[in-house]
C-alpha cells in the first residue's frame, strides 16, 4: 500500500481544513483541540435587523465549524492510524481496506463491504 502518499494527501486535507475553520473559528483556549465561533460584536449594530444577521451568521458558522471539526478529527484519526501501523485495515473485518476507497477518502475506516 501507499501509506506516505495518503499520508500526504491526508496532511494536505488537514492543513485545508485548519484554514477553513480559522477563518470562522479559533481554537478554545478552554478545550484543546475544539473549536468554536469568533465571538462577534453583537449589540454594537443600531438595527435590530442587523442584529439578527449576525446571529443568524453566527448559527450558521457554528454549523459549518461543527461539519468542518467532524471532518477534521477522521483525518487525525487516520493519521494516528498512520503512525500505529493499522491505517488502510476495516473496523469491521480488519481485512484491507481497497486502495480505490482510500484514494476517494483517504480517512475511510471500512472496506467497500461494511459501508
Amino acid at each position: 500500500m501507499k501509506t506516505e502518499h495518503f499520508k500526504k494527501k491526508l496532511e494536505a486535507e488537514k492543513t485545508r481544513l485548519e484554514a477553513e475553520m480559522g477563518s470562522i473559528g479559533r481554537q478554545n483556549p478552554a478545550v484543546p483541540g475544539d473549536w468554536e465561533p469568533v465571538p462577534s460584536e453583537i449589540g454594537m449594530e443600531a438595527d435590530l435587523v442587523d442584529q439578527a444577521d449576525v446571529t443568524m451568521s453566527r448559527e450558521g458558522n457554528a454549523s459549518i465549524l461543527a461539519d468542518l471539526e467532524a471532518r477534521y478529527d477522521t483525518i487525525l484519526s487516520a493519521l494516528s492510524r498512520i503512525e500505529k501501523k493499522k491505517y488502510g485495515l476495516c473496523e469491521v473485518c480488519n481485512g484491507k481496506i481497497e486502495e480505490a476507497r482510500l484514494e476517494a477518502d483517504p480517512a475511510a475506516t471500512t472496506c467497500v463491504k461494511h459501508l
